[in-house]
């Protein structure tokens, strides 16, 4: 199914580049095998939120009480020549995590930096990069989502690492999972080596604990020790569907007010993560592009519409009546939005800087899969009665909306489509050539995108770290056959893969956007083997993909 063999050329290139830079050997750095529990540093060392000349740095320092640590950053990982250092304190009010912004550094250039506590023990080392001004000839991106603990190994992280052929690391959300132990995965589906706590994250101390369950993993703690990553979060770390006063897996009579939660969550991804405070922000790749991280969860997101509750009790014309009564109208509210008003005018506001300026790319780093889908037929039609009766209830509904012009996908931003038209219409007022990134779904896409006839970009949405994607739930028909029926419903849709786990590799130039799929070959046993790759190249200013 897959055209290109596991050591595709985009792969193969940038390995020999990157060998050729003495990257692949990580200059010495070695792995850093820290576990949770005990004191002193833990969790290893990240660093985020890149700029021409700063950094954001990060480290976990256990200790019952404050801890001034200092850190180092220098151009080689044996520290002999210090460019930036300076002290932060890791405090117990905030699980033990430092952070430190490193800053007066030189653009594009390659970064080694450390921690050093009161009696001398020093961090791991890690390694980041700034971000480069001026002409740019290639930038790298890896884009992960979606990394569930229990369903499998983090291959995809180990494998990115491995490679050493990125600049920068995009995390699109859902980081990680709320779920207590045995619900998403089951008992059946989970791996028994891979462990999550046996409660719902609710409380600050829940929060945290998954935290550290995930970064206690050792390809998630490489990943961060090899790359400067730019994280975002999705509906995950909070609870499944959030939206801006509530959240689907949000039970307030049991967990308490929505916000307390939401507030709690955010805290600790703030004190876990070398991220901002800023729900939104803009980063500058040179003359090559402009990365804007957008915000559609937490800060105005509207309900999403539940397509179950329009169409219970109902059958023949009062469905049918009702259907077309919300495709005409709710549905298309144009108050409904995602980002709301001053993220929209942020966000055209700085497409319109980013033409002005030359860039050839405006890449959108965000949550949710924009590209409109249809349902694939080839589901209903190969349904067997063995099928779980909540699965079959929900298929015969997607199928049974589609026919009245309705997505199913009400979470995305299918659902909130006078929201993207107005995307749309700021993308094509400022000439901008979008670049879309998406994760959430699981799965694998390739959308072209438009509005009123003109070409507005294009999208990459990558599939997951390890989150079941359709394969795991419609097991009933060919992955191959799934993706031929959803192509058939989906006009803008270019290529799909239903039922393979991996990351998306992003190659920016002057001249074109290369994205590469790269599938594991499981995640069920660690391992950072690849089942192959696919590639799709965008050329700059042409706004679809090539043939």
């Amino acid at each position: 199914m897959l055209p290109a063999p596991p050591d595709a050329p985009l792969l193969a290139a940038n390995r020999r580049q990157a060998l050729r830079l003495g990257l692949l050997g990580l200059a010495g750095i070695g792995a850093p095998a820290l576990a949770a529990g005990g004191k002193g540093f833990t969790h290893c060392v990240a660093s985020g939120e890149p700029g021409p000349t700063q950094v954001l740095l990060w480290t976990r320092y256990a200790s019952d009480n404050e801890v001034k640590l200092a850190w180092e950053l220098a151009e080689s990982a044996d520290f002999s020549q210090i460019v930036a250092q300076g002290e932060t304190t890791a405090s117990p009010a905030n699980d033990c995590c430092a952070r430190a912004w490193a800053k007066g550094l030189q653009p594009g250039r390659w970064y080694f930096y450390r921690f050093i506590a009161p009696d001398g023990e020093k961090s791991p080392v890690g390694r980041t990069k700034t971000l480069p001004v001026g002409k740019v000839d290639r930038f790298r991106i890896a884009v992960f989502s979606c990394s569930n603990y229990g369903f499998g190994w983090f291959n995809a992280y180990g494998h990115a690492a491995e490679a050493g052929d990125f600049d920068l690391v995009l995390h699109l959300g859902d980081y990680f999972y709320e779920y207590e132990r045995g619900n998403y995965p089951s008992a059946r589906e989970g791996l028994p080596e891979r462990l999550l706590p046996d409660h719902e994250t609710v409380t600050m101390a829940q929060y945290r604990e998954r935290f550290s369950t995930y970064r206690n993993d050792p390809d998630l703690q490489r990943l961060h020790q090899l790359y400067p990553v730019i994280a975002m979060w999705d509906d995950h770390e909070v609870a499944n569907d959030t939206w801006k006063d509530g959240a689907e897996n949000h039970q307030p009579d049991k967990e308490g007010p929505y916000a307390v939660r939401e507030a709690v969550a955010e805290k600790v991804y703030r004190e876990w993560l070398p991220v901002s405070d800023a729900y939104w922000a803009q980063y500058e790749i040179g003359k090559l592009a402009t990365l804007f991280r957008l915000e559609t969860r937490h800060i105005a997101r509207d309900k999403p519409f539940d397509l179950g509750d329009l169409m219970k009790g109902k059958r023949g014309p009062e469905l049918e009546a009702a259907l077309t009564a919300f495709r005409d109208d709710a549905w298309q509210a144009p108050e409904r939005t995602l980002l709301g008003a001053e993220q929209e005018a942020w966000l055209a506001s700085g497409l319109k800087a980013s033409t002005r300026s030359g860039k050839p790319w405006q890449v959108l780093a965000q949550q949710i899969i924009m590209g409109q889908f249809g349902f694939a037929r080839t589901v209903v039609e190969g349904m067997t009665q063995d099928v779980d009766k909540g699965m079959r209830a929900r298929i015969l509904a997607a199928d049974r909306v589609q026919q009245s012009g309705i997505p199913y996908a009400m979470d995305m931003w299918s659902g909130y489509p006078a929201a993207r038209q107005r995307l749309y219409r700021a993308a094509l007022e400022a000439n901008a050539n979008l670049l879309v990134l998406a994760g959430d779904s699981h799965n694998a896409w390739a959308f072209d995108h438009s509005h009123a006839g003109q070409r507005v970009g294009v999208e990459m949405a990558g599939q997951s770290v390890t989150s079941p994607g359709f394969e795991h739930y419609l097991r009933w028909v060919k992955p191959a056959d799934l993706a031929a029926g959803v192509m058939a419903a989906s006009p803008a849709l270019k290529w799909c893969d239903t039922s393979q786990r991996g990351y998306l590799a992003v190659e920016l130039t002057p001249k074109a956007a290369t994205g590469e799929w790269r599938f594991l070959q499981t995640v069920r046993q660690k391992g950072t083997a690849l089942a192959g790759t696919r590639r799709m190249t965008v050329l700059a200013g042409q706004k679809r993909f090539s043939a």
